[in-house]
């Protein structure tokens, strides 16, 4: 009989939550929460009384495509720029400084790249930009490095501004390409724009690249450095990256190539990390600290590096 062997893997935990109640959601204090943004961002101040009530009616049907026709309705009405809040009304939860500020570099004409860590909302963001640009009555381009994510995301918006306002497209399958929102693989964006197709590419306000990071990718980077250089002129870009080192150097280039661009960055982590063993033998979760809150990302991750923890 061969030697039972207890078989042990480090696992790295974060669930993601962005959808949760409010009342569940942990706010940062103003220390914790830091965003940091390397351009100044305007704040729409509109002059139309009817806005507060305006804004009142988004929120009452936020998450559903009723928040999405309030917005439109809204927009018709008073005949000028929505404020940010009613932008941030279209959504069930109290939004991040840095998901506004991501909305307000867009606003200026201005490429954005996101930085945050995962679970903290990245995608708000690319929602935010969605809600502008169908308010405006123009289109948003979502892509994704994976088709699992690109049909998640496709549910996502369908619920979130009505599935005749939302389409997909990854391939092998495409439901409504011609719709105002598309989500798809970045490899299909990436062919789009070698096959020319200027009916697909008219109108689009935006191209919102998530999980950004996967340019470092050693056999599929090229895809995103492509669609970048390739991208035209008049779209802006929204890229959603986790945590990234040399946000500055990724910037410097994609303004050299695409115009003015923005870093909005955030390293809260809503969702801690917790370092766990998976020991086979007593069919539990062993902590790998003593303590469960340290580890790089977690709460007291400055206490294990200064080697105060064990």
């Amino acid at each position: 009989m061969a030697t039972r062997c207890a078989r042990v893997m480090l696992l790295t935990c974060a669930r993601a939550f962005r959808r949760a109640p409010s009342r569940l959601r942990p706010r940062a204090s103003a220390v914790a929460r830091r965003a940091e943004s390397d351009a100044p961002a305007a704040t729409y101040a509109p002059t139309h009384p009817a806005w507060p009530q305006h804004i009142e009616a988004i929120a009452s049907k936020a998450g559903a495509p009723g928040a999405l026709d309030a917005l439109r309705n809204a927009v018709a009405e008073t005949e000028e720029e929505a404020p940010d809040e009613a932008y941030a009304a279209c959504l069930p939860f109290p939004l991040d400084d840095y998901q506004i500020d991501a909305l307000r570099g867009l606003r200026e004409d201005r490429n954005v790249i996101v930085s945050a860590p995962t679970g903290s909302g990245k995608t708000v963001a690319g929602e935010l930009a969605i809600a502008y640009a169908l308010a405006r009555g123009e289109r948003v381009l979502y892509t994704t490095p994976l088709k699992a994510l690109s049909n998640q995301k496709f549910d996502d918006f369908c619920r979130a501004f009505g599935s005749e306002n939302v389409g997909l497209s990854t391939g092998d399958s495409g439901v409504r390409r011609d719709a105002p929102v598309v989500v798809m693989t970045t490899e299909v964006f990436r062919n789009m724009l070698y096959d020319g197709d200027a009916d697909e590419l008219r109108k689009v306000f935006a191209v919102v690249f998530d999980e950004f990071h996967y340019m470092n990718d050693p056999y599929r980077g090229t895809v995103w450095e492509e669609s970048v250089v390739s991208c035209p002129e008049r779209t802006k870009i929204l890229a959603l990256s986790a945590t990234v080192s040399n946000g500055d150097q990724v910037k410097g280039w994609m303004r050299r190539i695409h115009g003015e661009t923005q870093i909005v960055a955030s390293d809260f982590r809503p969702v801690p990390l917790k370092y766990e063993f998976a020991d086979g033998s007593l069919n539990e979760l062993v902590p790998l600290f003593k303590a469960d809150d340290v580890g790089p990302g977690s709460p007291r991750d400055g206490e294990l590096r200064a080697g105060n923890v064990g």
